[in-house]
């Protein structure tokens, strides 16, 4: 998709956004408390909510940073068109298991399903996305129901899945973990690729431009796009942002999610 019609898109989106209309809650545990220092001090969320809410959508973004950093954010681009938005903090590798980081994924998830309604939003209309790390994590969730399912949670009641750059294969950080290269691609249970099936929620599939993208995560989107056509999934779309590197594709994908989310 063309750079300069997304750029556009984007900075109208800044002067039509109205953040000044939501309520913020901070630093909620999504977890129970007094696991361990670690855990109470890093699995909180924050919630964005317009003010009046009831009912609304909601997407659940967890942030990137290759399973070794970030932190929480609740972007501005989705404080719009009415939308609650949750900004999820989770553990870090190498202080836990990549494993362990998918639960808090989950965790954080099920949290929202089960809490949101008291913040405006619709447990019915629940988005999960992320950006590169946190894109990898929501393809984990909503793909391998196994996550959610220690929850109490149906995967299938999310109302979509929309991976910013997401990586499909098995994560680098794992690979990382076990004396393997980035370079030298895997697959096993950790890889989404690996759980890819045509009855999971509507996806939406985003990635910055095939020769600026990271570790040619574009082709793995494509592959991971063409699988879930074959496997017969009928809601799957593809982006391709033409000009955007792994950083700067969220720009666009803000807008297109937010379409996304209006049609579903």
């Amino acid at each position: 998709m063309n750079k300069l019609f997304f750029l556009f898109l984007f900075f109208l989106s800044l002067f039509t956004a109205k953040a000044g209309d939501y309520v913020f809650e901070r630093n909620i545990y999504y977890r129970p408390l007094n696991l361990n220092a670690y855990a109470d001090s890093m699995c909180v969320l924050d919630i964005a909510t317009p003010k009046g809410a009831s009912n609304a959508p909601v997407v659940v973004w967890f942030h990137g940073g290759g399973l070794t950093s970030g932190r929480r954010e609740v972007p501005e681009a989705l404080m719009q068109d009415g939308l609650v938005v949750v900004g999820v903090e989770y553990r870090l590798s190498p202080n836990v298991k990549t494993t362990e980081i998918i639960d808090d994924a989950a965790a954080a998830v099920a949290w929202t399903v089960r809490h949101i309604a008291q913040f405006g939003g619709n447990p019915k209309k629940v988005f999960i996305a992320g950006h590169s790390a946190g894109g990898y994590l929501v393809n984990m969730v909503g793909l391998d129901k196994s996550w959610l399912a220690n929850y109490g949670v149906d995967a299938d009641q999310l109302a979509g899945i929309i991976p910013f750059s997401g990586q499909v294969i098995t994560h680098f950080e794992t690979r990382r973990m076990q004396g393997i290269q980035p370079l030298q691609p895997t697959i096993d249970e950790t890889a989404p690729l690996f759980h890819v099936r045509k009855d999971c929620p509507p996806m939406l599939i985003l990635s910055g431009d095939r020769e600026m993208e990271l570790y040619g995560r574009y082709e793995e989107t494509a592959y991971f796009w063409r699988m879930m056509k074959l496997v017969g999934h009928p809601d799957v779309t593809l982006y391709e942002f033409d000009g955007f590197n792994h950083g700067s594709m969220a720009l666009p994908g803000f807008a297109v999610t937010r379409e996304f989310i209006k049609k579903h």
